[in-house]
């Protein structure tokens, strides 16, 4: 009889085939499962060189699956630049800038992310002015908390060209004061002028930061990531051949699925698809933005603005040139993937992907909406009508306070902001995912969110009647998101066969209360039968 490389043992394990764990022993051979069943059944594999780990009732399940993030500007926001998040005020925030500079002298550019505005309690963007009276002689680039506009100093205007007569680029928008004058705020595309500068690394830094986000990932459990296209604003931290040369060394511990831009260039798009096309690195489609975020008034929604009754939003691009697009990479049998935060493009998303099918023919493209904020109740039973995933992302609910949105849209549509259970349950396939770095990478941060709803707070429950079951979060963060890339036949569950993708958490999630779920740590992970992470006190047996 052929013997396990190694059997992990625990009274706890969920398998991702059921609604709740169950004593098991996984056996492990090369970078497969080789068994799972009873511990003394699948002890039969034992050889004299197989490691046994005995976890006592620590939950064993498969490696998390984080269906939307952004590699390279996770890891510039984690490891290189100034945190924002905490800061409670603009004086805060600037502060902490500061402090950052100062302790990084070697930093051409200074860069940071997570301020929010409406956090600190105030209506109006900051300006310029403020971080040029503590860095006036460096550039200052400081992305919002959603990530869709930039805070600059005036040096970060003088070096990206941007003066008065600057005019905005497409679908972004220079702010300026009455005077004509720059403000310091860039949103959306526009935050590229600052940013195609900022991110001028070279490609030792560029190696450093996807080396820093597979430790950071191994830590968490992470084992399965998809890529997606960040905007035009960070398309300079695009770093497809670094991760190719890490891949090719045998480094590369997290599976990578990119998705890069789709913008009508079908000729580039089929050639990444042909360089890109291994185990753990490959193009698996094609991502655009349809709107942008509810806070800067982009979202585009079906209804006005309560707040800014003129407007609805607008969409990134023509609806006409979307639906070319979509077409296009349809019929050359791309996944895309949109990204749709108001209810007016959610409903578009669902009809350019109902018009490929009509127009291509019905096919198992697995299409996704990113995000989902805001939706219309008539369009939920849409997704699975049309093979369309949701992709969300449940942290997201409790990023700011409910006064983001519930102030923006009628009392009508209040139980429709951020929807989760209602889609789970809608006859979609829903995946989860962080959007790092909009938010940490940390998978239990948006298992808590999920089954308890807790909002901005952290203590009271929004939209109660969309909390899900623990089961119900944790497929859709592994095998649901495994579906999402067209591998929940090697993927996403544990089951003899599958590759050897394996995680073991310090406690079972399915019996704490739901106030240590955010405290769970990862104890061990093992990517291909290996292990890619450990804490020291694993116990291994020979």
């Amino acid at each position: 009889m052929m013997k396990a490389d190694m059997i992990l043992i625990s009274e706890a394990v969920f398998t991702g085939t059921s609604d709740q764990p169950e004593p098991l022993a996984v056996a492990v051979k090369g970078n497969k499962i080789m068994e799972v069943g009873p511990k003394e059944e699948v002890l039969a594999f034992k050889g004299e060189h197989t490691e046994v780990v005995d976890v006592g009732d620590q939950l064993i399940m498969p490696g998390f699956h984080d269906a939307h993030l952004h590699i390279m500007l996770g890891s510039l926001f984690s490891h290189y630049s100034v945190s924002l998040i905490d800061a409670k005020s603009k004086e805060e925030a600037i502060a902490k800038v500061k402090a950052y500079a100062d302790d990084h002298p070697e930093e051409a550019w200074i860069v940071g992310t997570g301020w929010d505005h409406t956090a600190w309690g105030e209506k109006d963007f900051p300006t310029r002015y403020e971080l040029d009276q503590v860095l006036g002689d460096r550039p200052v680039v400081l992305l919002h908390a959603e990530g869709h506009y930039g805070w600059v100093n005036s040096i970060a205007l003088k070096k990206a060209g941007i003066t008065k007569d600057t005019e905005n680029p497409d679908y972004g928008i220079i702010y300026k004061d009455e005077a004509g004058e720059p403000t310091g705020i860039l949103i959306e595309t526009a935050i590229s002028l600052a940013t195609d500068y900022a991110y001028d690394f070279s490609k030792e830094r560029l190696r450093d930061m996807v080396e820093q986000f597979l430790q950071h990932a191994a830590k968490l459990g992470v084992t399965s990531v998809n890529d997606l296209y960040a905007s035009r604003a960070h398309e300079k931290l695009e770093a497809y051949d670094v991760y190719q040369e890490i891949e090719e060394e045998g480094c590369l511990t997290a599976r990578f699925h990119l998705y890069s831009p789709l913008s009508g260039d079908i000729e580039q798009a089929k050639k990444l698809r042909e360089q890109y096309n291994s185990d753990k690195l490959r193009l698996a489609g094609l991502k655009q933005f349809i709107d942008g975020v509810v806070t800067g008034y982009t979202a585009y929604m079906l209804d006005p603005y309560e707040q800014r009754p003129e407007t609805r939003g607008e969409t990134a691009y023509r609806e006409e040139q979307l639906e070319k697009w979509v077409a296009e990479a349809d019929k050359e049998g791309f996944q895309i993937r949109f990204h749709s935060i108001g209810d007016g493009a959610v409903r578009l998303g669902l009809d350019l992907y109902e018009k490929a099918q009509e127009k291509n023919g019905k096919r198992d493209a697995r299409h996704a909406l990113e995000h989902i904020e805001v939706v219309a109740p008539e369009d939920i039973p849409r997704f699975g009508q049309l093979g369309v995933m949701p992709s969300i992302q449940p942290y997201h609910m409790a990023l700011m306070p409910r006064e983001s949105h519930t102030t923006q849209v009628s009392d009508e549509k209040q139980a429709y902001i951020y929807p989760n259970a209602s889609l789970v349950r809608s006859g979609a396939t829903v995946s989860y995912s962080s959007d790092y770095p909009i938010v940490p990478l940390e998978p239990m941060i948006e298992i808590y969110h999920a089954v308890t709803r807790k909002d901005f707070t952290l203590k009271d429950t929004w939209n109660e009647q969309e909390k899900v079951t623990m089961a119900e979060a944790l497929k859709a963060y592994t095998s649901a998101s495994a579906y999402s890339v067209f591998r929940e036949h090697e993927l996403g569950t544990l089951e003899k066969g599958k590759l050897a993708d394996i995680i073991v958490l310090d406690r079972n999630l399915f019996t704490i209360p739901e106030e240590q779920i955010p405290e769970t740590t990862v104890e061990l992970t093992l990517v291909d039968g290996e292990v890619v992470w450990s804490q020291p006190q694993v116990a291994v047996q020979k």
